[in-house]
């Protein structure tokens, strides 16, 4: 099981911050443009709800299927199957000069040669890749003030 993990602190609200990973609308302003989450069904983070996240690549658009594991406030955690298998865990813990935003992708990637050209080209570029979908939800949760 690989781990990629990142947190970063936000002049922000628990709640406002809960509301960039939870609202499909803030979502989208802060994912990387290349990748698009659908609903299947209605939109909703309650435990059991589906979506999809869908990589914009020519061609190819693989997609994780995923479904909330885990939900309390501040904390949603979808775990997926598909090219990968796994859990995205985003959390919040309130600190004294706003909130702590924890984001914690445990993944494995079943089929060896998805593994190897992972490994080989998207690793490094998926972890600096989370790094700045964090700061671009920072900015997007310290303007909902």
């Amino acid at each position: 099981m690989e781990i990629f993990e990142q947190s970063i602190l936000i002049q922000a609200s628990a709640t406002d911050v809960e509301r960039c990973f939870t609202d499909l609308n803030l979502m989208h302003r802060w994912l990387n443009p290349a990748l698009r989450c659908e609903p299947i069904e209605q939109w909703s983070t309650a435990i059991g709800s589906k979506s999809r996240f869908v990589i914009q690549v020519p061609v190819l658009q693989p997609t994780l299927n995923n479904v909330v594991a885990e939900r309390q406030p501040g904390l949603i955690v979808w775990q997926f199957e598909g090219f990968f298998k796994g859990r995205d865990r985003w959390e919040c813990s309130p600190e004294e000069k706003g909130t702590r935003l924890l984001n914690r992708f445990e993944f494995e990637i079943p089929n060896p040669i998805v593994r190897f050209g992972f490994n080989q080209f998207a690793a490094k570029w998926t972890q600096e890749d989370m790094q700045a979908q964090l700061r671009r939800l920072k900015r997007v949760a310290e303007t909902l003030r």
